[in-house]
Formats: structure tokens, C-alpha cells, sequence
């Protein structure tokens, strides 16, 4: 029975989905304005490994993730995100002044389309499960619009000037996600005091346009753009209805996002938006949040620019359960490059022993002893069910992988392996990995006559990479590169190729 933490109702909950097999599940995807960090990527695998121990349960999962390509202001952190510029059209700014001579003209859609696919291909590395979909906020403009015509008709939303606000004095239960009451909010938060607000708490559902502002549409109110919340439970309800299962994003998105989104689709709807809520944890670097307007944050590009594999780095997250905060060093990186190698080299001894490539004739005597030991020890069934338990328990990655290091520290020290064995084993590490979600390497050196020369190289990189001197081992990699071979890291070691 999997078991998580409902930020709704403060306390760990079992899970139990509308209906019965099948999950209707929303989490907050990128804006798509800029590369994504290592701490959003730890939200997006937490939601990944949340779907999969789901998919390993049994269930039948719809996941849907938006893209943000409008409407998600700059001021967020501060207020209810009704001021600053959109984040496109900051990020249009900043692009246009890099350009080459400055007056280049990049448009928003250019933007999202470069980011997203940055986006795409950095979940694609850290092996994440596709989503069914991921809806763009540009593409379901019309939908807002409904929502927000319904809002008002409803009487919890008010136009004024082309702007339309949510008035939260109509939603008394506002704040049951975030634990920020409205009575705190009236007495003095910081907060965007629009002069078309009623109140200044109240949040923007659709904001009127500048004239010389790129990104509006029209609607009943004149031209115009939504405001951030309202995307959310557009794309929401368009595909998977009017009551999720379960919704996930970053803390941060607890308020005032998640807040505002379930104000207004409960009023809009007259349903529960979604039973379970669950969010991580942030990942800190020297012990402070990471954020793109500090400068103080890492891609995933520059983990893997110092050797270590995309594995390593979704090794390091699921090595801290996702309501702790973890703190990104070097050193941890260091350690998750050595757990990833113990894994490879377990999964690469399972495919040389497995039925179809190794005769039971070739074991010795004590070799199969001592594998039988092993069985005897801590039999493969007894680890499944350990796992099972561990992440089933609020995601209990941390748990859940000292299990199976256990196990795999034992077998990498046996010389060799009976078929019958590798192949119990291999089941056993197929079923863990659906959870884990990682991407092994094969061992086998593609059989290319390499010269000495660029085995030398690669050696010397090697040497240089150890000793953290990056340029150098840049600069040897370029030279093999320029001999016309490829040259590619691997947890097993540098694989060589010819071009």
C-alpha cells in the first residue's frame, strides 16, 4: 500500500486514487524561459520516481506536465505574482542584448522552443518517464478564458479596466494548503497593491496588455494575458478532469501557486481539485536555495562537463528522502559516481552470466558455494519485498537503496554466478530499476582497433581528470576528437570509437 505525505492535510497519508487502478496526476513543469537547474531537476525526478512506484504497484498512471511559455511573472517570490515583466519577456530582453549587435530580433515562441527542447533533452539524460502530455500555456489561452467567464459569473472573480481579479473574501477556506490564512495576508504581507484590486491580497486571473506588450490575446475584457495561476487548472482540467489524484511541483509552489490554483478551481468547479498534494524538499548549494536571480545554481550540463554521469547526479537526489532538505556538494557527487560504478559493475557481471551468453559447466565448486551462501544469506525475493516496503513508505529512496547496495556489494564479490542465479537476479534488478529509473552502461568495448596513440591519450586525460584538471582533460579530449575519434565517459571508463 503506498503510503505519502499530503501536504493538504499535513501528516502521511495511504493512497487511494478515484478510481481503482488508475491515476490522474498533474505536476507543475517548467517556465520555460531559461535552462532549468539542478534544483528543479530534483523536482522533476521526485515526480518521476513518484510515478514509477506507482507504475510498479500496478497502477495505470496519466501524467500530464505543462510548459509555462506565458504569464509567470517576475515578482512571484513576493507577492501574489501580479507585478514585473513575464518571464518571456524578460528572457526576450536578455537575449536580444547578447545578440550579436544588439537589435536581433527573438521572439517569445523562438524562446520557449529552445528552452523546452533544453528541457527535454536534460529529463531524456536523467532517464525520466515521458508524461501523456505536456500543454503549453500559449495553446489553451481559450480555456483560461472559460474558467475566468465562469469565475466571475460565479461571483468570486471582478473585471476592471481589462483586468480580472480573483476576490479571495468570496473563498473562506483559502490558505488550508499553505497554512497562510487570509487574516494574515490582510494584516500586512507584501503584496502588489493593483489600483484595480478591491483588496490587495486578491490575485490576477487575467491582466490587460500595455500596447507595445508581444504576448496578448483577445477576450471578453480587451486585449490581454493570463495570469499565472489560471494555467494550471486550464491544463489540469482539460486532461484529467475536475479532481485529480494527486498533484506535485516544488515547495516554493505551495503559495502562493498551489494556493491559488485550488481557490479558484474549487469555485470554479464545486469539487475537490485534488485529494493528495505532495512537493520536495529544495536542493541547496552551500546551504542556500538555489536561484537563477542569484546566479547561484548549477545545470545539468555542468555536472556532466566534470565527468560524472547524469545517473550519478539521480543517484545523489534519491540518496535523501525528498522531504529533507539536500545540500549539493562536489564530494556528494564523488560518492554518487562510485555507487553508480558499484551498479554497473553488478549489472554488466549479471549479463556475462546470464543462460543465453554462459554454461553452468564453466563454474568451479567454490564459486558456486559461495553463491549459494548468498541465496541462502539474503535471497533476491526477500531484497524485492524489502524495496517494495521502503518506497511504498512515503518514498523511502534512501532506505530503499541501502537495500539494494546490500545485496550488490555481496554479489560483486563472487567471481562467478550459475545462469539459474544471474537470471533470479537479473528479475530482481529489472523490478528495482522500474523504480530507480537508471540508464547502465554496458562494459563491452566496441572491438575497433584503436592506435596507441589515442589509447595514450586517453590515458593521460584520464590521469589529469583525476588530479580535477578540467581544462587540460578538456583540451586532450578536443585532440582526440580531432584524430577522428569519439570519445565518450562511461562509469566502466572511457569508450573509444572510431568517428
Amino acid at each position: 500500500m503506498f503510503t505519502i505525505y499530503n501536504t493538504l492535510t499535513n501528516q502521511k497519508e495511504k493512497f487511494k486514487s478515484l478510481h481503482k487502478g488508475k491515476v490522474n496526476f498533474y505536476s507543475c513543469g517548467p517556465t520555460v524561459y531559461d535552462y532549468a537547474h539542478i534544483g528543479n531537476l530534483r523536482t522533476y525526478i521526485f515526480a518521476d520516481t513518484v510515478k514509477r512506484v506507482l507504475e510498479f504497484d500496478g497502477y495505470e498512471v496519466k501524467h500530464i506536465m505543462n510548459i509555462t511559455d506565458v504569464g509567470h511573472l517576475t515578482d512571484d517570490d513576493l507577492n501574489q505574482a501580479d507585478s514585473g515583466d513575464d518571464k518571456m519577456i524578460k528572457a526576450m530582453k536578455r537575449l536580444s542584448a547578447k545578440s550579436s549587435d544588439g537589435k536581433e530580433k527573438i521572439i517569445p515562441e523562438t524562446i520557449a522552443k529552445f528552452y523546452t527542447k533544453a528541457f527535454m533533452d536534460d529529463i531524456e539524460k536523467l532517464n525520466l518517464e515521458k508524461a501523456n502530455f505536456y500543454p503549453r500555456a500559449t495553446a489553451h489561452v481559450p480555456q483560461m478564458i472559460k474558467i475566468v467567464e465562469g469565475l466571475i459569473a460565479k461571483g468570486y472573480a471582478y473585471e476592471k479596466n481589462g483586468n480580472v481579479f480573483y476576490d479571495l473574501d468570496k473563498f473562506p477556506s483559502y490558505g488550508k494548503l499553505s497554512n497562510k490564512k487570509l487574516e494574515e495576508l490582510k494584516l500586512g504581507a507584501r503584496l502588489d497593491d493593483h489600483p484595480d484590486k478591491k483588496h490587495p491580497y486578491d490575485f490576477a486571473l487575467w491582466l490587460k496588455a500595455p500596447k507595445n506588450h508581444i504576448l496578448k490575446w483577445d477576450s471578453p475584457w480587451g486585449e490581454g494575458y493570463p495570469g499565472w495561476h489560471i494555467e494550471c487548472t486550464a491544463m489540469s482540467m482539460e486532461y484529467l478532469g475536475e479532481t485529480l489524484d494527486l498533484h506535485t511541483g516544488g515547495e516554493d509552489n505551495i503559495f502562493p501557486h498551489h494556493e491559488n490554483e485550488i481557490a479558484q478551481s474549487e469555485a470554479y468547479s464545486k469539487k475537490p481539485f485534488s485529494n493528495y498534494w505532495a512537493h520536495p524538499r529544495h536542493l541547496l548549494i552551500d546551504g542556500k536555495k538555489m536561484s537563477k536571480s542569484k546566479g547561484n545554481f548549477y545545470r545539468l550540463q555542468n555536472i556532466v562537463d566534470k565527468g560524472y554521469s547524469p545517473m550519478a547526479f539521480r543517484l545523489l537526489i534519491l540518496s535523501a528522502h525528498y522531504r529533507s532538505n539536500l545540500n549539493f556538494t562536489w564530494k556528494g557527487m564523488d560518492q554518487a559516481q562510485k555507487n553508480l560504478e558499484k551498479i554497473t559493475k553488478f549489472v554488466n557481471h549479471l549479463k556475462e552470466n546470464l543462460p543465453e551468453t554462459k554454461k553452468e559447466t564453466n563454474l568451479t565448486e567454490r564459486s558456486t558455494k559461495t553463491a549459494d551462501d548468498l541465496f541462502t544469506d539474503l535471497h533476491p525475493d526477500e531484497c524485492l519485498e524489502k524495496f517494495s516496503l521502503a518506497v511504498n513508505d512515503d518514498l523511502n529512496t534512501p532506505l530503499a537503496l541501502s537495500i539494494v547496495y546490500r545485496l550488490i556489494g555481496k554479489i560483486n564479490k563472487l567471481p562467478e554466478l550459475t545462469p539459474k542465479q544471474a537470471e533470479a537476479l537479473w528479475q530482481w534488478w529489472e523490478r528495482v530499476n522500474k523504480v530507480l529509473g537508471l540508464k547502465i552502461e554496458s562494459s563491452k568495448i566496441k572491438e575497433e582497433k584503436i592506435p596507441q596513440e589515442i589509447i595514450d591519450l586517453s590515458s593521460k586525460r584520464e590521469k589529469v581528470r583525476k588530479d580535477k584538471d578540467f581544462d587540460l582533460a578538456d583540451k586532450l579530449r578536443e585532440k582526440i576528437l580531432s584524430k577522428g575519434y569519439n570519445l565518450e565517459d562511461t562509469p566502466s571508463g572511457p569508450l573509444i570509437t572510431k568517428k
